[in-house]
């Protein structure tokens, strides 16, 4: 479990202490699950404290707001400005941020979609999501819990309720004596993790499932892609079975909390010959290096936090 912990939450337009930031305990969203968030991190440069790839995740914020009929009263402009806003207060580095809108007001009733959208963003310190394995390797394993279809839940959207499937999977791991789970799609194809995308690594080739396996379409898994495509390495996404999984030179999960973070067995297989692999553990330096401001290619991921922020306004009532 990681505690979470800061001095100031940002909730519709104002900073209040952490302590304060206050939801009704008949809020649609704590009842239904509708709320959707995102995960961003801020880190320390040598420029002072940026935050990684904030455009993207704030466009998909938005894109999960849509999908589940949630009209967020900011622009992608403002929310922005509001992480920032969140970050600059709290001052702590290396970060992880927490964006989520919900329906905060008292309201019961499924098909409550008219009642207002709030938004709150919270910045606390960032931890080792998935403990030492983040660096030297993580025991995971196939759960018995499925992925949902996108046909029973909009799998694009990173939302509250979507993530139960996650929570049974990974709770049923640790239980196990694993770190972590890995989901397969209703087709038994390779999915993701509770909270992470999955890559493999075959003869010099990474492979990832693709859209068809219903999977979260990951910031740090895009931001992967293409890093990997850069350092000469093919990147492929399809269908993975499980006979890939087992048999591959190296896996390694990605995601926002967890960054990159290799996978050493899966139930009681071994993963390859030494983890974290040639593969994996270039990619965990070059993917360092870009997030500390250290290579000026991909300078656009990273947004500056200026020492004193903007604050955004609340929405009129």
């Amino acid at each position: 479990m990681m505690a979470a912990t800061g001095r100031k939450i940002w909730m519709d337009g104002r900073m209040v202490d952490f302590a304060d930031a206050h939801v009704h305990v008949l809020s649609h969203t704590l009842h239904y699950g509708v709320g959707v968030f995102e995960g961003i991190r801020g880190y320390a440069t040598r420029h002072g404290p940026a935050i990684f790839r904030l455009r993207e995740h704030v466009e998909r914020l938005i894109l999960s707001a849509r999908l589940y009929h949630m009209k967020i009263p900011y622009s992608t402009e403002e929310i922005e400005q509001a992480i920032l806003a969140t970050q600059a207060a709290n001052e702590v580095v290396p970060s992880y941020i927490r964006p989520i809108a919900y329906r905060g007001e008292p309201s019961l009733g499924v098909k409550n979609s008219t009642g207002a959208v709030s938004l709150a963003i919270a910045a606390i310190p960032a931890k080792k999501y998935l403990g030492e394995g983040s660096e030297a390797g993580v025991r995971a394993k196939i759960s018995p819990f499925r992925k949902p279809h996108a046909d029973a839940l909009p799998t694009f959207a990173k939302a509250a309720g979507n993530y139960l499937s996650g929570y049974l999977a990974g709770v049923d791991a640790q239980q196990d004596g694993y770190e972590e789970a890995i989901l397969l799609d209703q087709n038994g194809y390779v999915a993701e993790g509770s909270g992470e995308n999955i890559f493999l690594v075959r003869d010099g080739q990474l492979y990832t499932p693709g859209l068809e396996s219903d999977i979260l379409v990951g910031i740090t898994r895009q931001s992967i892609e293409r890093m990997a495509r850069d350092l000469g390495y093919s990147v492929v996404e399809k269908l993975i079975s499980v006979n890939e999984l087992l048999t591959a030179d190296e896996v390694f999960f990605t995601g926002t909390y967890a960054e990159i973070a290799p996978v050493k067995e899966v139930g009681h297989f071994r993963i390859g010959k030494k983890v974290p692999g040639p593969v994996t553990t270039q990619i965990m330096t070059t993917f360092r290096r870009i997030v500390q401001g250290e290579e000026p290619k991909y300078a656009e991921w990273l947004t500056p936090v200026p020492a004193r922020s903007p604050s955004i306004a609340a929405p009129p009532a």
